[in-house]
């Protein structure tokens, strides 16, 4: 089974999500790896030609 990215980004999202709720003082560091993860995935095929 492959992971796609249009299936990791709404687990990743959803993961942040229920840390926020347990532990709120992630929430910078969460949303910062999410941005970084979103971003990387979505230059990461103008990267590699």
């Amino acid at each position: 089974m492959t992971i796609n990215v249009i299936v990791l980004q709404p687990l990743i999202a959803l993961i942040a999500g229920i840390l926020i709720l347990v532990i709120p003082r992630l929430l910078n560091i969460i949303v910062a790896l999410y941005l970084i993860i979103v971003g990387l995935t979505g230059i990461w095929p103008h990267l590699v030609r």
